[in-house]
């Protein structure tokens, strides 16, 4: 029994060390699967020190990257500088400029597979690259020549991974390389910016569709104003806007911007502050590549998208500027009635007319080539098709100016080089699409606004609806006048600030949008430069992080007023909390989640069982008409939504019920320990983290708590998981008293590379306004040559 038990004690033994040996082992393996990964993907680490013969330019380029990953590209002439410019951001974003190109011409299909096939679709028939050729015959030899030079820089690089091969890491996930860089990729990527930042024919489709499927009454009331067109574009035949359209990408319904200017008579300086914080999707990496460009005869700074040459904002050793989306009505859709007897032809003037035919072949990974066809009338692409089959007799087509030729490099050119405002202003002449307020500061003290763009004038109707396209009755008979386009120069008030909002007032002769921003960062905004204060930059930089919700501040008193009767427990102690609150959306209170939450189930109280998922994605308008159905419900004037649902009170109680019921099953049932920040988090996404186990690699930081939300100046929008993924891309202000120097934000940072020291160093500091300086003169950091 003894030498049982002691050959079992020896077996238990020998099986112990063996299985610490063979964890041991395992644990080897791990170690050095990943020391191998690590210096496999670091190889593909670009060069930042040092020298590299690169060829092409004609004299050694100067390339100092900051502590902040920013090159600073310091040349003899203008060609090397462009040239050096498409290499160094090549160096930090090919994978991105690759797939921004690839997404703007629709072929993502080619490296991706069957998944984004109704994404090339949709971008083929929009016709994005088409749009950006025709431009480029518009372009200056002198633009031409800068486009030419940054390609070189680019595909500079390209030929060096060719002949290297150390590829970076998303390229050889998704095997493939990238095709040599074209002068088209970068206008096509300009293209696509003006689809980022819209045109509101999708709001058009929505009221449509609602005049189609509910009561004049009830679709009125979703309306902006009164359409005097409404009755002749309801008898028209009916469209199935929502099998046509709700797949179309519809961009951020935030896409917009904070941007301002204060003269030196409120300024501590004496000299006038500028401030920008463009607001766009957040993402791994930033939609925005800081750069600094010195020449002989510029030297300018501030951001680009990667891809395109120059400076788009920022400021040189003169001016400032800064933009944020104007709104303006610039796409129309058209009711187009086919001829059954010829789907090519379309009815004009009691005559068919032949449409143009565009072959358009998606390559589609691994899988047969689709052959894809875009019809374009006289008014522009068919786009109610891309979804389903063709050959309906009626069809929408979409004008847009952004189809036709534009030079927006022309005008960034010039911008750059601008030395007072009415270079400027001249510059921003040639500044087509996207239609942008820009505000302008320069050290001689001036202070203006312009908003530029194309911006179509209407024979019939203002763009509330789509339009009969059998008939010349409506359409466009030109462009507001640029020289009549809303400006100021130096106004009284000390101060010009814009946040997508309106504008100009109902003097003005023409026609810009129904469609503005909540007015809440406005209203913010002024109410902080109102001030006796003399301003400074730190002013600016705080009232870019200011998290005074004014949308709270408007209607807790008329939710509290409407509620006190029909509370229970859990409801007495959430309004408690808003009765306490200091309406700042803090990222460790309740009171912004118990708001935040409750606005958005008001939404889906009033439209959940009656407007589809899908076509919700076409009300970009929603929160404007929410809030405007609420301030006329308080007033007595309940329109049919509200009354539908049992009245203003019945509306806010059963949405209020819904939010606490959400927020419990997030944060558990202690109200009083439920933090905002716990569900709105910012995490800047790299397109390949969705694929796991890659998010350990491209996102391994995680979520991080954050204040804001959409109608703070902190803008931070969420999505329905609380995700923050639209805000400031990149925030900047700068004190014309030293044009040396500008304060910056890019987050998450300057690099798309995972292991680049610059490749998240930024989310902190985004999310707690950790501005860095950047400098025109005396740069310090990282130095490499690149030689001839």
């Amino acid at each position: 029994m003894e030498v049982i038990q002691n050959r079992q004690t020896k077996r238990k033994a020998n099986w112990k060390k063996l299985s610490l040996w063979s964890l041991a082992i395992l644990a080897a393996i791990i170690v050095i699967a990943a020391i191998s990964l690590y210096l496999y993907i670091s190889r593909s680490l670009p060069v930042t020190k040092g020298e590299i013969a690169i060829g092409s330019i004609t004299s050694p380029v100067q390339v100092t990257r900051d502590d902040n990953g920013v090159p600073h590209i310091l040349v003899k002439n203008e060609r090397d500088l462009y040239i050096a410019q498409g290499y160094i951001q090549a160096q930090d974003r090919l994978f991105q400029m690759d797939l921004s190109r690839r997404q703007a011409s629709g072929r993502l299909s080619e490296v991706i597979g069957e998944a984004t096939v109704d994404n090339d679709k949709y971008f083929r028939t929009l016709g994005l690259r088409r749009a950006a050729e025709a431009s480029y015959d518009q372009y200056s030899e002198e633009a031409k020549e800068i486009l030419d030079w940054f390609a070189e820089g680019v595909n500079i690089y390209i030929k060096e991974l060719e002949e290297n091969g150390k590829w970076p890491i998303g390229f050889t996930l998704l095997g493939y390389e990238p095709e040599e860089w074209k002068p088209i990729d970068s206008l096509t990527i300009g293209k696509y910016m003006a689809y980022d930042l819209g045109g509101h024919w999708e709001n058009q489709a929505f009221r449509y569709y609602l005049l189609q499927n509910f009561t004049e009454e009830e679709a009125y009331d979703l309306f902006p104003s009164y359409p005097a067109d409404a009755p002749y574009i309801i008898g028209a035949d009916k469209l199935n806007i929502e099998k046509s359209l709700a797949s179309a990408i519809i961009p951020p319904e935030f896409n917009g911007s904070n941007n301002w200017v204060v003269s030196g008579e409120k300024t501590a300086s004496g000299k006038p502050l500028l401030a920008d914080d463009p607001h766009l999707s957040l993402s791994t990496p930033s939609i925005w590549y800081q750069m600094h460009l010195q020449a002989p005869k510029m030297n300018v700074s501030g951001v680009i998208f990667a891809g395109i040459p120059g400076i788009i904002l920022g400021h040189n050793d003169q001016v400032a500027w800064g933009v944020t989306n104007t709104g303006p009505d610039v796409q129309d859709l058209y009711i187009e009635k086919r001829n059954p007897d010829n789907p090519k032809e379309f009815l004009y003037n009691d005559k068919w007319v032949e449409a143009t035919i565009v072959s358009e072949p998606i390559k589609v990974k691994d899988k047969k080539t689709i052959d894809y066809e875009v019809t374009i009338t006289r008014h522009g692409p068919v786009i109610s098709e891309f979804a389903e089959e063709s050959g309906k007799e009626d069809v929408l087509s979409l004008q847009w100016t952004a189809l036709e030729p534009s030079i927006e490099l022309e005008a960034i050119i010039e911008m750059n080089k601008a030395s007072d405002w009415k270079q400027f202003e001249k510059a921003l002449e040639l500044f087509h699409t996207p239609a942008q307020n820009f505000v302008f500061a320069s050290q001689d003290g001036t202070i203006a606004y312009k908003a530029n763009g194309k911006i179509p004038i209407r024979k019939q109707g203002q763009g509330l609806l789509p339009v009969p396209g059998w008939t010349d009755e409506y359409g466009w008979e030109g462009y507001i006048p640029y020289e009549e386009l809303p400006k100021t120069v130096n106004p009284e008030e000390g101060f010009i600030s814009t946040a997508n909002n309106k504008v100009i007032d109902e003097s003005y002769p023409f026609h810009i949008s129904n469609d503005w921003a909540q007015p809440y960062r406005q209203m913010r905004i002024q109410e902080f430069l109102k001030t006796d204060e003399k301003l400074t930059a730190e002013d600016m930089m705080a009232l870019q992080m200011d998290q005074q919700n004014l949308q709270a501040e408007e209607f807790v008193p008329i939710f509290i007023d409407n509620l006190d009767a029909l509370l229970n427990g859990n409801e007495k102690e959430a309004i408690a909390i808003l009765k306490d609150w200091d309406y700042q959306d803090s990222k460790d209170e309740a009171a912004p989640l118990i708001f935040n939450l409750w606005m958005k189930k008001i939404s889906d109280v009033l439209f959940q069982d009656k407007i589809s998922t899908e076509m919700r994605g076409l009300f970009k308008g929603q929160k404007q008409a929410v809030d405007e159905l609420i301030r006329r419900a308080a007033k007595g004037n309940e329109g049919p939504w509200i009354e539908e649902k049992g009245g203003l009170s019945n509306v806010l109680h059963e949405s209020l019920k819904l939010a606490l019921k959400d927020a419990e099953k997030l944060q558990g049932t202690t109200i009083s320990k439920w933090k905002w920040g716990e569900y709105h988090q910012i995490y800047f996404p790299h397109s390949l983290s969705s694929v796991k186990p890659l998010n350990y690699l491209f996102n391994k930081e995680g979520s991080i708590p954050v204040g804001g939300s959409s109608v703070t100046v902190q803008a931070a929008a969420n999505k329905e998981d609380g995700t923050v993924n639209h805000g400031g891309s990149w925030r900047f202000v700068i004190d014309t008293a030293d044009m040396n120097v500008g304060y910056h934000l890019v987050g998450p940072g300057q690099s798309e590379h995972p292991l680049s020291k610059w490749y998240h160093n930024q989310m902190m500091a985004w999310v707690e306004g950790d501005y860095h300086q950047t400098y025109l003169a005396d740069v310090k950091g990282e130095k490499l040559t690149l030689n001839p």
